[in-house]
């Protein structure tokens, strides 16, 4: 070749289509054990804004023997703390509550322990509520809703800590936000993040799930892997309480969700970024944690995420700002650490 200029643009296109093609056969071996008689994952990686890569692994439904895809909704379950802060963030650019307010001013009724509780403090989990799930009735049979959360949190008598001076991550806190939009919005919690944030979105197979309200398309069950194969674990006793985990979604419709913060499409800039800012405890100390996403780095770089890990699922949802590298992964497997496999992700392109 005789123009050397073309000649290294050549060689270049040619080193980071091998690279490409190395980073995928190598994503393809991290999931391997994942067979098309199990159940499996769900993976997106998102490079610069272009989805680099999209599989699904093993089965949705192994009774229909139903292959995951793309576009199979899992239970996002933690994950669901982003959707339920950004809808509080929402509601305050409308000047309909502040982060500010006190949990008595949504709740009057609510036991004095909470008098100093912010809106804030929840969203930042240093409330210091206890968590709902040690409380739940010996004879309890049916589902917890988040009004159900609430009465458990009535009938205790203290936080663990003072609000605002430990950070202790708190299921119970985002079940009381969902609660707090209904109040405000005059909408279910469901409608409000079909209406506010799927529609506008177009995210839409998402839903948050209520049995006998909504329906799920294309939906991946859950299961828990025994010494004996994989038993049905679907759903526990908490599964129906939709502020801390109750939404049902796609990697397609994630990386939908995604656009929201990187185009402004919902919230102002000035929003966003709050959600991004770490907490700061009374005595100065700092915790990893935002508005709904935890924020300690991973190998030197800024890292936005979270896990969700409840009955049957295991995903994470990770953004790696510095690097434009995004990372989802939805699992259908109870305890199995989607946070793992996506820091190995991770690694092939920080090597």
């Amino acid at each position: 070749m005789r123009n050397p200029i073309l000649f290294l643009i050549f060689v270049l296109l040619f080193a980071n289509c091998q690279k490409e093609i190395n980073i995928k056969q190598s994503i393809d071996n991290l999931f391997a054990e994942f067979t098309d008689a199990a159940p499996g994952a769900s993976i997106t990686v998102v490079k610069s804004g272009e989805v680099l890569y999209q599989k699904g692994f093993g089965l949705a439904n192994l009774d229909s023997q139903t292959k995951i895809e793309p576009k199979t909704n899992f239970r996002l379950a933690s994950i669901t703390k982003q959707f339920t802060a950004l809808s509080i963030l929402l509601l305050e650019e409308e000047n309909k509550l502040s982060l500010n307010d006190p949990l008595h001013k949504f709740f009057p009724e609510f036991p004095s322990y909470g008098t100093e509780i912010t809106i804030k403090n929840i969203l930042q989990h240093t409330a210091g509520f206890p968590a709902y799930e040690d409380h739940l009735p010996d004879t309890l049979s049916i589902q917890l809703k988040d009004k159900d959360v609430l009465e458990i949190l009535m009938k205790q008598d203290s936080t663990f800590f003072p609000p605002g001076t430990m950070h202790r991550y708190s299921n119970s806190g985002y079940a009381v936000l969902a609660l707090i939009i209904e109040k405000v919005s005059g909408k279910s919690f469901a409608e409000f993040l079909h209406d506010r944030i799927f529609t506008p979105l177009g995210m839409n197979n998402s839903v948050a799930f209520e049995k006998g309200i909504s329906e799920i398309n294309n939906r991946a069950f859950g299961y828990a892997k025994t010494d004996s194969g994989f038993v049905f674990a679907d759903q526990s006793l908490t599964s129906a309480v939709l502020g801390d985990g109750g939404i049902y979604s796609s990697v397609i419709d994630l990386i939908k969700w995604n656009s929201s913060f990187e185009n402004a499409t919902l919230l102002r800039k000035e929003s966003i970024n709050r959600i991004f800012e770490k907490t700061i405890l009374q005595n100065g100390e700092i915790a990893d944690y935002g508005l709904g996403w935890r924020l300690d780095p991973y190998n030197n770089h800024i890292r936005h995420y979270h896990t969700g890990g409840t009955s049957g699922f295991s995903n994470i949802y990770m953004k790696l700002p510095q690097l434009e590298l995004i990372i989802i992964i939805l699992i259908n497997i109870r305890d199995y650490d989607a946070k793992s496999y996506a820091e190995k992700i991770a690694d092939l392109f920080i090597e």
